[in-house]
């Protein structure tokens, strides 16, 4: 059987050209950063209902960005992307309908759009805007005479039908990553009414049910919170990249004793042989790199950032060793996200796409 070469999708920041574009730029080398983005742009870049933070204009404009290269036209661009996605969930909140995940997560909605919004030189006006709606999402609804969530969808990631609906917790899909945008934006002196207890809504939730990967209905009912489970610490949903929101949250929040417990969950998590040992693989989205990234920043915000020297360099050992097995050559599944890690700078800022810094 002929071998056939992996085409990228070009316009995709997860596992297409701009997300290979990313490690080049991060690593200064232009004319490959060029060849890339010249391949990632050939086809056209969408503009319409499935442009995010890793597909399209806004896809583009932060590779762009990392290079100091998004003009005004790819923002204008993105704009209206933005404009859309706000006037599409306020109709879905008007309606009284729960929202999917693509409304609001990182890596289709609107915060991803937000993530990206403040990795921009200076003010953006639709920022506030945005963050007014995640402060909305952070508010109760109520479904069948049920007290939920706002951020209570009946879809999962893959858009499927879940029975009772559930609460997904993670970074990537979830309330953690609203949560990491509310905080990164305080960091950065934007603000909007209700910010602070948006922000306290979400952490109440994750002490709670943040051991698992998404709540649900049963769970919710329950008079006691769900038992840890042994899971794959990873970034997309698990223990290291809710640590690391909560950690944001600590500093938002100004409170010392929050993110003290989010340092001591990202040392217990890396420290836990049983955890460790379902990481499968080197990527950034579930694998030793995500781990490896997540752990820098948490010690670079840490009061007692040489508790992390030792377990950042057991990271680094098991990055170094798996990466090679990667068959993607992509940011989030691939090699380019890994050796991003490995290389271990972030002079671009390339970590905002993961709201890990």
């Amino acid at each position: 059987m002929k071998a056939t070469a992996t085409v990228l999708r070009t316009q995709d920041l997860s596992e297409g050209a701009l997300g290979v574009a990313l490690l080049h730029i991060e690593r200064g080398d232009v004319a490959s950063a060029r060849m890339q983005l010249r391949q990632a742009v050939a086809g056209g870049v969408s503009a319409g209902g499935n442009a995010s933070l890793f597909h399209g204009a806004p896809a583009l404009e932060f590779v762009l960005g990392r290079a100091g290269l998004a003009d005004r036209a790819v923002r204008d661009a993105v704009d209206r992307v933005v404009v859309a996605r706000l006037a599409a969930a306020h109709r879905r909140q008007a309606s009284g309908a729960l929202p999917h995940l693509a409304e609001f997560d990182l890596i289709r909605g609107l915060t991803g759009l937000g993530a990206l919004l403040l990795a921009r030189d200076g003010d953006s006006p639709l920022l506030k805007e945005v963050l007014a709606y995640l402060v909305c999402l952070c508010q109760p609804v109520r479904m069948e005479g049920r007290k939920l969530p706002g951020w209570w969808s009946d879809r999962g990631p893959a858009d499927e039908e879940l029975i009772g609906g559930h609460g997904n917790n993670g970074v990537a899909h979830g309330i953690a990553g609203p949560l990491a945008v509310l905080s990164f934006a305080v960091r950065c002196g934007v603000q909007v009414p209700g910010q602070h207890d948006a922000i306290e809504v979400c952490v109440r939730w994750l002490d709670r049910y943040g051991c698992c990967y998404w709540t649900t209905r049963d769970q919710l009912s329950a008079p006691e919170p769900p038992k840890p489970q042994v899971a794959r610490p990873s970034w997309c949903y698990g223990e290291l990249g809710i640590a690391r929101a909560q950690q944001l949250a600590g500093i938002a929040l100004g409170d010392p004793t929050r993110r003290l417990a989010a340092e001591n969950a990202v040392v217990g998590a890396l420290t836990d042989r049983a955890r460790l040992g379902r990481v499968t693989d080197a990527s950034l989205c579930h694998g030793w790199a995500g781990l490896l990234t997540i752990a820098r920043a948490v010690a670079s915000d840490s009061a007692a950032p040489g508790r992390y020297s030792p377990l950042i360099e057991e990271l680094n050992k098991s990055l170094t060793i798996d990466l090679d097995r990667l068959s993607k050559p992509g940011f989030m599944e691939g090699r380019a996200g890994a050796q991003l890690a490995l290389d271990g700078t972030n002079t671009t800022g390339w970590t905002r796409a993961l709201l890990i810094t």
